[in-house]
């Protein structure tokens, strides 16, 4: 009798297997990982309105916030996620990391957004000196190998002066105390980190990052798919992306009551806003897009194997990049 009923449950498995092949694009869960970050503001305005809920409509989603773009990538790995919006330094790492198998760039989200801010009296010295005034000095980054600190340290390896300074990364919150006391002499940072060190620890600004882009334009956030919910469900990518386009052109449209929802979502998130101001400013160096900022991206991994973060030898980057649902959608070949 056990060896007849384990028969009909393997029986059934190969079954419900089988009807789940063939009904792949059937109503399904999509499982989503965004940050509570300005930078994912089409992931919090979309999902806190219902446009995604309603384009998606049988299909159950299942939202996930992270703090770290790793933390993300590894619960991709694990089959935690299907879709996320993450930095392209991450999406390159996990392309590498998986031997090219597990993710695919599908749509841009984000540009711009980013800058390297000093302590006023190294912005004056820097003014009068030059390069010389970064000597000796300590910048901070979010996290090392992340798309800021490839940025920071490309930024002085260009120069020459990579080991003259001192790189420590360090979350985002710690730097704000840290620069308020004059233990940092500076950050490279995404905003809205950018605004709250200017108006917060009396920062300045010496370089925003579109200013060192060809037209101003780098990626700051894509969204990755696994391969494996890309091929099994290709519907509900492009119903994802289609609700993803509306939502960023509903933002660009409406930036008053964007920034409103937004700042309502990061409170829900992390019980804490952001000072009008600050937001206002910070909005301000975004460039929300679906256009991928493909070129951009292949700098980023040229930078990243320049400083050894990344070993993608013998792997073809080509294959990271599935932009055929987004062109279906837009009418644009990317």
């Amino acid at each position: 009798m056990q060896q007849i009923l384990k028969v009909g449950v393997i029986i059934s498995v190969i079954i419900l297997t089988g009807c789940a092949a063939g009904n792949n694009n059937q109503a399904t869960t999509i499982r989503v990982g965004y940050f509570p970050n300005i930078t994912h503001a089409q992931a919090l305005v979309g999902l806190a309105d219902g446009t995604f809920e309603e384009e998606l409509s049988g299909v159950t989603i299942e939202p996930y916030t992270f703090n770290a773009g790793p933390a993300e990538i590894e619960a991709l790995f694990a089959g935690q996620i299907d879709l996320a919006y993450i930095g392209p330094s991450p999406a390159l790492n996990a392309y590498v990391q998986s031997n090219g198998q597990a993710i695919r760039i599908v749509s841009g989200s984000m540009s711009g957004g980013a800058a390297l801010v000093v302590q006023p009296e190294l912005a004056a010295t820097y003014s009068a000196q030059g390069d010389s005034a970064f000597i000796g000095k300590t910048f901070a980054s979010p996290q090392q190998g992340n798309t800021q600190d490839v940025a920071l340290r490309t930024y002085f390896q260009n120069k020459g002066m990579l080991n003259q300074v001192t790189i420590s990364p360090m979350a985002n919150a710690d730097q704000i105390s840290l620069f308020a006391q004059k233990q940092l002499d500076g950050s490279w940072v995404p905003e809205p980190w950018v605004s709250r060190l200017v108006a917060e620890a009396g920062a300045t600004v010496l370089v925003d990052e579109r200013d060192l882009w060809p037209d101003g334009a780098f990626a700051t956030t894509v969204i990755i798919v696994s391969t494996e919910f890309l091929e099994n469900h290709p519907d509900i990518v492009k119903r994802w992306l289609q609700a993803h386009g509306k939502v960023t052109d509903w933002i660009i449209q409406n930036p008053t009551a964007a920034q409103a929802l937004v700042n309502q979502q990061l409170d829900i998130l992390t019980g804490s806003s952001l000072d009008a101001t600050v937001l206002s400013s910070a909005w301000e160096r975004l460039n929300l897009k679906v256009a991928p900022d493909k070129a951009s991206i292949e700098t980023m991994r040229s930078e990243a194997e320049t400083l050894g973060f990344i070993d993608a030898a013998g792997l073809d980057f080509n294959q990271l990049y599935n932009f055929s649902v987004l062109s279906e959608i837009t009418g644009q070949q990317y």
